[in-house]
């Protein structure tokens, strides 16, 4: 944790990995201004608060700012997924959108990296914060596997689908039935969304994804847990791969 605007404007220029920055709601000054924009340019998300949450994160001069330093650093999508095709690979991507829980964060990212998922993709506002319990959670994961972290998912999609990747949901909205697919389809390049604890996948993003597809179950509860959804998910397409 870091506390006060100039450490935090420091950390900022030094290019230190910030997970989040809180700052105190109405406080208008340079510092606030320049830490803002740092802070935009880099994706880390800034929060306006209370007092109040700023004195439950820490009782120390705080000076109306508080933020987080990530255990990892995140990776470039444009720059990796160009490193892929130079490479001779065929890209396989993650998306989580908006999965917020923090265990089940660490759980997916050890299975993506079980599975072969060259990065995850997660959304700079509303996801998981990366922390500690994330990275004990993933088994060490987080430490092996890139994190991207973009601004806006809608601009991500378009920008997979742009470089070639074929972007499929996993949902329950889907009409077609995962593994009733042909193996052809799931093992090319490609980048599998999967959606909230909540409300799954977010409306506008699935009117982006090419592929739609849901797990078939024949149980009472119609549901499953993100974490446990993207391990199947993750299985399939790894088994078509090969």
């Amino acid at each position: 944790m870091l506390f006060g605007l100039r450490p935090i404007l420091e950390a900022l220029n030094a290019g230190r990995t910030l997970d989040k920055i809180f700052l105190l709601r109405g406080t208008k000054n340079s510092l606030t201004q320049d830490i803002s924009a740092l802070a935009r340019e880099a994706n880390v998300p800034v929060s306006l608060v209370p007092l109040e949450k700023l004195e439950g994160l820490t009782r120390k001069n705080h000076q109306g700012a508080v933020a987080f330093v990530s255990p990892i650093d995140f990776a470039p999508l444009d720059s990796l997924l160009a490193g892929l095709f130079e490479d001779g690979k065929v890209p396989f991507l993650l998306l989580l959108d908006r999965v917020t829980d923090v265990r089940n964060f660490g759980a997916i990212a050890r299975t993506a990296e079980c599975m072969g998922v060259q990065a995850l993709v997660v959304p700079a506002h509303g996801a998981a914060q990366i922390n500690g319990d994330a990275v004990k959670t993933s088994a060490g994961a987080l430490n092996i596997l890139p994190v991207c972290r973009e601004a806006d998912l809608r601009q991500t999609i378009n920008f997979l689908k742009e470089s070639g990747l074929t972007v499929i949901a996993c949902t329950e909205k889907a009409d077609a039935d995962l593994g009733h697919t042909e193996p052809a389809s799931l093992s090319g390049p490609i980048a599998v969304v999967m959606g909230s604890e909540e409300d799954g996948i977010s409306p506008e993003l699935l009117r982006l994804c090419d592929q739609r597809l849901r797990i078939p179950m024949s149980g009472q509860i119609q549901s499953l847990n993100v974490g446990v959804a993207a391990g199947i998910m993750l299985f399939e397409v790894a088994k078509s791969r090969g």
